[in-house]
């Protein structure tokens, strides 16, 4: 895919959302690092269902230390490692507090000094809580830049920085939640919707699927 149609791909994203967001629900930027910490292999909805019970009751640092490892379980054991995840979200408030007086740091590398969060966790709080214009490759946007030709790479690292460096600057800071959201919905794994999508004629995919009978 060539510069041209790059630039096109995100005109016509831009067109269809102009401002899109992240399905996790969240009012702050610890709210958003916890829902993140919790989608590791969850949907957002399943984490959604689980923080409108929790943050009512604690969306603080120290309001979940107080809670504990136990009480916190009761919350997201619907959410899938949810014993992993209790440990790692308790160890990550205690650094918050002892260590950033109960604020979520702005920068990488604190934030991925804590439990639970690697480089796509902290390019997602970056980018969604922060601003940061960075590019957290999950499974939708490693496939979507693989199958349509946008970066093509062998693995995330390059993906991400392939996507940093071929991304125009003006749809950098929106790029992850548009290639995200066209990913789960249009360029799915096992049936994309070739014939749905905005991007047809400039995607590189060999194998894009008709539309089915009486659509």
């Amino acid at each position: 895919m060539n510069a041209a149609k790059r630039y096109e791909m995100f005109v016509r994203f831009r067109a269809a959302n102009p401002k899109p967001v992240t399905e996790l629900e969240y009012t702050t930027p610890f709210e958003l690092l916890i829902a993140v910490l919790l989608s590791a292999q969850a949907t957002d909805v399943g984490v959604n269902k689980a923080t409108r019970k929790l943050y009512p009751v604690a969306n603080t640092p120290q309001a979940i230390l107080d809670m504990g490892d136990e009480e916190l379980k009761t919350y997201i054991q619907t959410i899938g490692l949810y014993k992993t995840k209790a440990r790692n979200v308790i160890a990550t408030c205690k650094i918050l507090v002892e260590k950033h007086g109960g604020v979520v740091p702005e920068d990488r590398e604190s934030l991925e000094e804590l439990p639970g969060v690697g480089r796509k966790t902290a390019n997602v709080v970056l980018n969604t809580a922060f601003g940061q214009p960075t590019m957290a490759v999950d499974t939708h946007i490693f496939r979507v830049s693989n199958r349509t030709g946008l970066a093509p790479g062998k693995n995330v690292d390059i993906v991400e920085q392939k996507l940093l460096k071929f991304v125009p600057k003006e749809f950098l800071h929106d790029a992850h939640h548009w290639l995200i959201l066209h990913g789960r919905y249009t360029c799915k794994a096992r049936k994309p919707e070739c014939w749905n999508c905005i991007q047809i004629d400039l995607c590189d995919y060999r194998g894009k699927t008709p539309a089915p009978a009486g659509v």
